[in-house]
């Protein structure tokens, strides 16, 4: 039975660089009450029992897989501009239709996007199952992985399948992972600290706060708690141009979870780019939008569409708008339901402004009758 071995050289969870000493930025508030923790929630994962403070620098936690496909550094995440959260097709049974999925990763690619979120909200993960989840990373992996980074959404409120999850999402090859804190149940600061303690060991890793899906803001003493694990590529943040420059101000990489707000957030905040639901209809107009300077103008032609993107909850308009290109077919798994017919409209006489070539799919954009769509309960 082969033995791993800890290094002496350890780093704190309240680290901000590559030693142990806690970082002068971090919370004292944080540090003390972390100190606190009591000794049963000292063991991080699965195999063995790793203390808080007794991550190494140099050993991942043991994987499900002897070989991890694709090894991608946290400098190669970070320095991502346009991530795009990839839709998630289906056929009319309510299977995923990886054809239509790989025609529209092919033209994320073309369009300039160099990261794709899968399975994330936009991706639906929320409605698959493990296996589901697991086996659309690796297909994107082995298709699309020398081509574009493939960033798996992992994250779970249960710090059991999120470390369970990583473990299977990087055995695949995923360059990334994608985590969110603990949502419903909620948990309490050194809890979020924790949960992320125990999956950032794994690979790059992008923290996501998007407090109202999860109804608990990540607070920035928490991200400061963990800046210092090497492989804390950044944040995904959806509360605003404040906590951008709070966090763009200290070195922590920050891409905007809100593409009305992301051209300020990029080129007056400091934001590294963009993870992007917009991109999955006009990838190349958001790599303008992050990579060629302020860009006012295009930026006012594109907030309709952003603004109608998210007149009801994500992804209900983005799997509208896909089936009215023809992109992916007019089905969709319940909870969600297609917009209606005047926002069906709506989205028409939008992409007549912005022009039809500018957006993803060769096909006519259609209305659509109601009668067009198909929803599934089963699957």
């Amino acid at each position: 039975m082969q033995t791993h071995l800890l290094s002496t050289r350890t780093i704190s969870p309240l680290s901000n660089g590559c030693a142990a000493t806690a970082s002068a930025s971090s919370s004292p508030s944080v540090a003390a009450r972390l100190r606190r923790l009591p000794s049963g929630l000292q063991s991080v994962t699965g195999r063995g029992k790793f203390s808080l403070a007794a991550i190494t620098l140099d050993d991942y936690l043991p994987m499900r897989s002897t070989e991890v496909k694709n090894r991608t550094s946290t400098g190669d995440i970070t320095s991502l501009r346009l991530i795009t959260a990839v839709k998630t097709p289906y056929l009319p049974d309510g299977r995923f239709d990886l054809e239509a999925y790989d025609s529209l990763i092919n033209m994320q690619i073309e369009g300039g996007a160099e990261g794709v979120i899968v399975g994330g909200t936009t991706g639906e993960g929320h409605l698959m199952s493990w296996d589901e989840h697991i086996m659309l990373i690796g297909h994107t992996v082995n298709c699309f992985g020398t081509r574009i980074k493939v960033i798996g959404n992992t994250g779970s409120n249960s710090t059991r399948e999120a470390v369970h999850a990583t473990e299977q999402g990087f055995a695949v090859g995923m360059h990334a992972a994608l985590h969110i804190n603990p949502y419903y149940g909620k948990t309490s600061i050194e809890g979020m600290v924790s949960h992320f303690v125990a999956v950032l060991p794994m690979g790059p890793t992008i923290i996501y706060n998007v407090p109202s899906r999860t109804a608990q803001d990540i607070p920035p003493e928490v991200i400061m708690a963990i800046s210092g694990y090497p492989n804390m590529a950044g944040v995904k943040e959806c509360v605003g141009h404040e906590r951008v420059k709070h966090y763009t101000d200290k070195g922590i990489a920050i891409w905007s979870g809100n593409d009305d707000e992301c051209h300020d957030s990029r080129w007056k905040y400091g934001a590294t780019g963009v993870i992007s639901v917009a991109s999955n209809l006009v990838p190349g107009l958001m790599h303008s939008l992050m990579y060629e300077g302020e860009n006012a103008t295009l930026n006012e032609k594109l907030l309709p569409l952003m603004k109608w993107l998210f007149c009801q909850p994500n992804p209900t308009a983005l799997n509208t708008a896909l089936a009215q290109l023809g992109v992916a077919r007019p089905v969709f798994r319940l909870p969600y339901v297609p917009l209606p017919l005047e926002k069906r409209i709506e989205f028409v006489s939008i992409v007549e402004a912005i022009g039809r070539e500018k957006f993803v799919g060769q096909k006519e954009v259609r209305i659509l009758d109601d009668d067009d769509f198909v929803l599934i309960s089963r699957y």
